[in-house]
C-alpha cells in the first residue's frame, strides 16, 4: 500500500470519528417499522415520511429516530422540531 492511501485511510479514520463535521442536507432512507416499512425523506431542512401520523402531525416515531441517530448532523433547528 503506497503512502498518499495510508495517509487517505487516516484521514477518513479521523473525519469518520468527528461528526461535528458532517451535516446532511438531504437523504432518502427506509425504515422498516413493526408493521410496514417507511420512507423517510430529508431536504432543505424539510422532513417526510410516508406514514399515516406523520400525514397529520408532521413528525412521527420514523423522524424523530432519525433525529436521534443524526443528532448533531443535522441543523439544530430542524432537530428541535422548529
Amino acid at each position: 500500500m503506497n503512502s498518499s492511501f495510508i495517509g487517505k485511510v487516516e484521514k477518513a479514520k479521523r473525519y469518520s470519528e468527528e461528526r461535528h463535521r458532517l451535516r446532511f442536507k438531504s437523504f432518502d432512507v427506509e425504515i422498516r417499522g413493526d408493521n410496514h416499512s417507511h420512507n423517510v425523506a430529508f431536504d432543505d431542512g424539510r422532513w417526510r415520511c410516508t406514514c399515516n401520523f406523520f400525514a397529520g402531525a408532521g413528525l412521527c416515531s420514523h423522524t424523530m429516530a432519525l433525529e436521534r441517530i443524526l443528532e448533531g448532523m443535522i441543523p439544530r433547528e430542524v432537530a428541535a422540531g422548529a
